[in-house]
């Protein structure tokens, strides 16, 4: 179906996310460091890669980085780390890294996060081949990632912060977009208050099912509200 990169130097990881994308009928390839997925780079094209943070030779970040100076960051990149800051986080997603998964990984946040960044892969081609209007482009700066990977992120030390949600979901704040060249506390900041006003929307300002939504306890969701300055009246009003 696919021809898919994956590259961790932990061989325990190699194999099962081998044997998992094959049964998913997709064709892998593995690297063990940076030095061997710049050999498979340059002589395969590839609709996906997996790409873990923490290598020995070169990091993760580091090779994307290169990638994408070189212009062959063609193919969605979803990084992969058990001990990821923020600002790594933050980073890999301004040089364009298209989501993050967190080690341990799951079966069903993998093969989720394989199906959307293939899906990525396939509107990259089709735009690739269709001209596109100077004034349908993305700002500067911005960053587009599917929307049901924002709960996900935002459980992984808060990866939430570096997200834009996806103009494909139709619901309320569908469409946000965040300046990126900027503090990382001022960007993270933003972010957070347009996530939580998003779910204080959807879920008519009930604090129980945001709580229940975002995984916070109610107490901690209070204090993160008044901290980010949400106008919980005022969003129970538009629910």
């Amino acid at each position: 179906m696919a021809n898919i990169l994956v590259v961790d130097d932990e061989l325990g990881i190699r194999d099962l996310l081998s044997e998992i994308l094959n049964d998913e009928g997709h064709s892998v390839d593995l690297a063990e460091n940076a030095m061997q997925a710049r050999g498979a780079r340059q002589a395969n094209h590839y609709d996906l890669v997996l790409l873990d943070i923490w290598m020995p030779d070169t990091d993760g970040v580091s090779l994307l980085k290169e990638w994408s100076m070189t212009g062959v960051l063609t193919m969605p990149v979803i990084m992969m780390s058990g001990h990821a800051t923020i600002e790594t986080a933050v980073e890999a997603t301004r040089i364009g890294a298209f989501s993050f998964l967190e080690k341990p990984i799951t079966l069903q946040k993998l093969l989720k996060a394989v199906e959307q960044g293939l899906a990525r892969s396939v509107g990259l081609a089709q735009a690739a081949a269709s001209p596109v209007p100077a004034g349908a482009r993305a700002g500067a700066g911005s960053v587009d990632v599917a929307p049901d990977l924002v709960p996900e992120l935002h459980g992984m030390s808060e990866f939430g912060a570096v997200v834009a949600i996806s103009h494909s979901y139709q619901g309320p704040a569908a469409r946000q977009g965040f300046d990126l060249d900027r503090p990382l506390r001022e960007a993270r900041d933003s972010f957070e208050k347009a996530y939580f006003e998003f779910h204080l929307a959807r879920e008519g300002g009930s604090m129980t099912r945001v709580a229940e939504k975002t995984g916070l306890e109610r107490t901690h969701l209070y204090r993160k509200l008044r901290q980010l300055g949400v106008d919980l009246g005022r969003n129970r009003k538009n629910g």
